[in-house]
């Protein structure tokens, strides 16, 4: 048995419950290694766990959970398959994902009538918010293909700018290089933000060709063997003027402010005020909208953050990212953006692209 299932049914014998129906994609690969889009499982306290799929996953399933039974849905769907197994197993009290389960599927689960549903939130979540260190190793190599991809792009754009270089074309590079280094997908939509329009932290790259006097915001990541990376990066075309410089070096100072104070057992919101009272003090807080970082992961967004309002602590062996920003309309935004790891005394940082101010000419 895993140790990430054992970690459930010690929850369930807490808690009173039988059985848990795991069906969120992230949570179904944390506990059993299935990378497939359709499964479901059902884990018990005492019996074999169990993994629903088709025909399509059965053999890939053979492959990648080795601890669960599997059992081809057929003709009966998913839910009706896990529906079958758990009356034939005598659960009574059985645990499921309120957040990820739709109200269809909730009035389909009451077919099974002998079947009390306990709904639950953040489960498996929170296991997965402490890593594991083969996680570590995993999230380390996303981020750097992150850093490859960074010093591959800077020589691009210096090659090619002049000659119209356009946001999507950036970003086409960025993903190509990730791609050849070992990535097998990006971790969101690439971010190639230029000029005004880099003003905009979720800015969708576009046509516009990279022009001397721009900002370029440069915010990617990739996935490698299921985990994900997270960085930005901004650089200056042609020259870089005063205003320039000081927007740039109030956000790197800012996120070296966090970087030096982050450590397990402050707040989410204390780690975030280290950046965000830097940025106001420099007379920019106004324009400094969204949080300082969050967790990375399975999944590209994941708790806790560092925010304004996260209570929660941070704790060792959290990655999370520290990117603040400032974002002036019709001129253009900076962001820097760093994924470490925490630990007690501090961080480790898994980024090591530079961040001094680049000016390409």
């Amino acid at each position: 048995m895993n140790n990430r299932v054992k970690k459930l049914q010690d929850y369930m014998m807490q808690h009173e419950i039988e059985g848990f129906v795991v069906g969120s994609a992230p949570n179904r690969m944390y506990l059993s290694g299935f990378t497939g889009s359709s499964a479901m499982l059902l884990i018990s306290l005492n019996q074999e766990p169990i993994i629903v799929t088709d025909f399509r996953y059965m053999e890939q399933v053979s492959k990648q959970c080795p601890d669960f039974k599997s059992i081809d849905q057929k003709q009966k769907g998913t839910l009706g398959a896990i529906l079958e197994q758990a009356e034939q197993m005598g659960l009574k009290k059985v645990a499921f994902e309120a957040e990820h389960v739709s109200f269809s599927t909730y009035e389909n689960m009451q077919r099974a009538e002998a079947i009390k549903w306990i709904p639950t939130k953040g489960v498996i979540e929170g296991f997965r918010q402490i890593k594991e260190e083969s996680e570590l190793e995993k999230l380390a190599q996303a981020e750097h293909i992150g850093d490859l991809a960074f010093k591959a792009i800077v020589p691009f754009i210096e090659k090619h700018w002049k000659d119209g270089l356009t946001e999507n074309e950036v970003a086409l590079e960025i993903e190509r290089v990730m791609r050849q280094n070992g990535a097998s997908g990006t971790s969101f939509s690439t971010i190639v933000a230029s000029g005004a329009k880099s003003s905009l932290p979720h800015a969708v790259p576009g046509n516009e060709p990279l022009k001397k006097g721009d900002f370029v915001v440069m915010d990617f990541g990739c996935v490698y063997e299921g985990y994900c990376s997270d960085m930005t990066r901004t650089v200056v075309i042609g020259e870089a003027s005063e205003k320039h410089k000081e927007i740039y070096e109030t956000v790197l100072s800012a996120q070296k402010a966090a970087l030096e104070g982050i450590r397990a057992g402050l707040k989410g919101k204390e780690v975030d005020a280290m950046a965000r009272d830097y940025i106001t003090k420099a007379g920019y807080g106004e324009y400094f909208g969204h949080g300082l970082g969050h967790s990375v992961g399975i999944e590209i967004h994941e708790n806790p953050r560092f925010s304004m309002m996260e209570e929660q602590v941070i704790e060792s062996g959290m990655v999370i990212t520290v990117e603040p920003g400032i974002y002036l309309p019709g001129f253009g935004g900076v962001r820097i953006e760093d994924m470490v790891v925490v630990t007690k005394d501090g961080i480790k940082n898994l980024t090591h692209s530079p961040k001094e101010l680049i000016i390409i000419n």
